[in-house]
């Protein structure tokens, strides 16, 4: 029986923290998007060589999975923020990204497992479909925003809500460039969620 699962070492590749307004301390999150949006160099050295490879070896198991698919769309692998990325873009392609991104997060842990098992190194390799998480980037830049403006309108916190890591990174994002207020997650995946508050 062979062993696909993913050393817990995966798990702090995985994580970066997000620093609060006001203690300066953070929380771990997820950091296949943490640091692609935060332009963050991964923590272990790795040439943009041994990268692009990652995202080949990530692109030649998309493209097997549209085969047996049947699903049509262009395969693009490149290099980002210091992590592999592959996009695809195509037609009917919305059945890969699942009801809020849900199929696209289980297909990206897969597509790094692909690359896990072919290099023995886990993968920060981003994964995006139909533009999905560009788009869906500006949605939650928007919802920040919104939060924020009631935090500082009624000085009481603003609980979101259950987001995945990436999401609640963007969120993260949007509201630590802003004065006068913090945000924190809260709560057990998959109901982990983002209070913004007052920053102290």
């Amino acid at each position: 029986m062979t062993d696909t699962s993913i050393p817990s070492a995966e798990q702090s590749v995985d994580e970066e923290i997000v620093p609060t307004a006001a203690t300066g301390e953070g929380e771990p999150e997820e950091a296949g998007e943490a640091a692609a949006e935060a332009g963050a160099a991964p923590k272990k050295a790795t040439g943009e060589g041994e990268l692009f490879a990652q995202s080949e070896i990530a692109a030649d198991y998309i493209e097997g999975l549209l085969d047996i698919l049947d699903y049509d769309g262009d395969i693009d692998e490149l290099v980002s923020g210091g992590r592999p990325v592959v996009e695809v873009v195509g037609a009917r392609l919305q059945n890969l990204v699942g009801q809020r991104g849900a199929t696209l997060e289980a297909l990206q842990e897969l597509a790094r497992l692909a690359v896990f098992r072919q290099t023995g190194t886990p993968s920060r390799l981003l994964l995006d479909v139909g533009g999905y998480r560009a788009t869906r980037r500006k949605e939650l830049a928007a919802v920040a925003k919104n939060a924020v403006e009631k935090v500082k309108e009624h000085g009481e916190p603003v609980r979101l809500e259950p987001m995945s890591a990436f999401e609640r990174k963007c969120v993260h994002d949007v509201v630590n460039a802003m004065s006068g207020v913090e945000s924190e997650s809260e709560g057990v995946e998959p109901n982990r969620r983002i209070i913004v508050r007052p920053a102290d």
